[in-house]
């Protein structure tokens, strides 16, 4: 799949129609869906309907930006309006949503095509779903974001809408060989979508390429509502060309195939004149993963209690557990949760030198494992946990043909300097994804 950026130029050029550029994603949907399962739902007709009017709009002067016309997918915990929300429940599988996430109604303001609903796994947690990973369908696909992900990366759809609690947007992202953003905590509005904790829920955009991310993020940010406009995060190019990494992060975690891989790419990068610092673990981080689940097992438990109770069957064994562990949390245990958290928001101010300063770490601890599982959250969590702007991006493959991820880590809101590094990166990693599906 071609950028936005370019498709976009050559729909202004006259080189392609709005119809056809949605027809050619509805017959890659129609050619790799069976063996992908990426699409709860896809809504071809209103796609159709949305496609003409836009094409209508551009040929009377009315041009939207780069985005008009692009056809992208939902996660189906997100409300579309007219389409059901089931975030992964049997029950909820007929439960039509009134009207547009917030987010939605800023993808169509921006001209974007909903083409329909993407799989996510059961709320948004660690059930596996029925989503196959397109490089290898005996292994997972990641979660939760699972369809937004292998949809981009079969080329069903330039770019989908994802969430994030633990990890749901980076590591299905890596897990695919494709590009995801989770921008800082509440830069993005989260009215509309079925929550799982909201103290650690992000929404963020799963795409082909780290350009393409920001167009997306451009249209979806929350708008500064004193100035009455949405902020600018055009990409701001790196200065100087210097990462930190954090010495031995999760390292008891890390597959053999990930640990040589990214020294190799380090190595690689200061052959290539960028200068990599290497820094110790805050000490703080010991707790997060503990704190983490502690705070997204209350949450959660607080918001499907009484469906819990009642409909227990339509929960899978990891949300039950979830959920049963947060019934069983102390007020105290929260609180302490709670409170660490506070601190390491306040302490991570610390961590950056500068404003473009970027943290180089992997996305997973290694390539995608198999579908029993959705994988380790550990290297996504952390940074779900702190609020920090992330971004992933492939830069290797492993030697039985799976993909591995590198993880860019920025201070909270640079998320226009997280792309333009993220985009200096991607122009020195010798990555090329296959057409897969």
């Amino acid at each position: 799949m071609r950028t936005i950026t370019d498709l976009a130029a050559d729909i202004r050029a006259g080189n392609l129609s709005l119809i056809d550029l949605l027809e050619q994603c509805l017959a890659r949907i129609d050619a790799v869906e069976e063996k992908t399962r990426a699409w709860v739902v896809v809504d071809a007709d209103c796609a159709r309907r949305q496609a003409n009017r836009l094409a209508d709009e551009l040929l009377h002067g009315h041009d939207r930006g780069p985005l008009h016309g692009i056809p992208v997918g939902v996660k189906d915990i997100i409300d579309v309006a007219e389409l059901p929300t089931a975030a992964g429940s049997k029950r909820w599988a007929n439960a039509i949503a009134r009207q547009d996430a917030r987010v939605v109604e800023q993808l169509r303001q921006a001209g974007a095509v909903i083409v329909g609903k993407t799989v996510t796994t059961a709320f948004a947690a660690f059930d596996p779903s029925v989503t196959n990973n397109p490089w290898n369908r005996g292994r997972t696909p990641g979660g939760s974001s699972s369809g937004s992900a292998a949809a981009v990366a079969t080329d069903m759809v330039p770019a989908a809408l994802g969430s994030q609690t633990g990890g749901s947007i980076i590591r299905p992202a890596a897990y695919c060989g494709v590009c995801g953003l989770k921008p800082t905590y509440n830069r993005v509005s989260l009215q509309g979508v079925v929550p799982l904790s909201p103290c650690l829920d992000h929404l963020g955009v799963i795409a082909g390429n780290v350009s393409d991310l920001a167009v997306m993020f451009q249209a979806i940010i929350q708008p500064d509502y004193e100035a009455q406009r949405l902020p600018t995060v055009t990409p701001v190019m790196p200065q100087e060309k210097k990462l930190v990494t954090l010495d031995g992060l999760f390292a008891d975690r890390q597959d053999s195939a990930m640990v040589e891989a990214f020294e190799s790419l380090k190595n690689d990068l200061r052959r290539k004149g960028w200068v990599i610092e290497s820094r110790p673990v805050p000490a703080s981080f010991n707790e997060v993963l503990k704190h983490h689940r502690t705070i997204m097992a209350v949450e959660a438990a607080n918001y499907h209690e009484e469906r819990f109770r009642r409909y227990s069957e339509d929960y899978p064994p990891k949300m039950t557990e979830l959920i049963e562990r947060g019934l069983g949390t102390t007020a105290t245990e929260y609180a302490q949760a709670r409170e660490h958290q506070s601190k390491i928001v306040y302490e991570s101010s610390t961590w950056f030198d500068h404003r473009g300063m970027a943290i180089l770490v992997p996305a997973t601890s290694g390539p995608a494992p198999d579908r029993t599982t959705t994988g380790d959250p550990a290297h996504q969590a952390v940074w779900s946990y702190i609020g920090l702007p992330t971004i992933t991006l492939p830069f290797a493959v492993t030697g039985d043909g799976l993909p591995l991820g590198l993880q860019l880590a920025g201070a909270g809101q640079t998320e226009a300097e997280l792309f333009g590094t993220a985009m200096a990166l991607e122009a020195e990693v010798d990555f090329r994804r296959p057409v897969l599906g």
